[in-house]
């Protein structure tokens, strides 16, 4: 697979990063798509093929729960939306998740999600 753009880049990131971290029932893979203007962010259980809960700056009820700065473009939105995820996962029972970034690097919006969800009592 030759890499010509940056999708490709992150698709081949991707597949790495996907044969190495699987969710399970007891531990769902929580992970991250960022787009330009919004962020999105889904818990699932590979095994079983179920998305357990789910999180983005575009649901009505998440945007009109942030700050007046906050947008799905932006750090402070995508804490808004790790915190929003973690309250719902929390809700459920379930408090352990793997992390994955989806071939985005580990930093900026995709951080703010994952320390967001920590310190809203998620582990990983």
């Amino acid at each position: 697979m030759r890499i010509k753009t940056k999708e490709d880049r992150r698709d081949r990131i991707k597949h790495r990063i996907r044969k190495r971290v699987q969710g399970t029932e007891a531990r769902p893979r929580l992970t991250v798509f960022r787009s330009v203007a919004h962020i999105y962010v889904q818990v699932v259980d590979d095994r079983t093929g179920r998305t357990i809960a789910s999180a983005s700056s575009v649901e009505p009820k998440v945007k009109g729960g942030m700050k007046q700065d906050a947008r799905g473009g932006n750090v402070a939105g995508a804490k808004a939306i790790g915190k929003t995820i973690a309250e719902r996962l929390l809700e459920q029972g379930v408090k352990r998740v793997v992390f994955d970034r989806n071939g985005f690097l580990y930093h900026g919006r995709v951080k703010a999600v994952a320390d967001a969800a920590r310190e809203a009592g998620l582990e990983f």
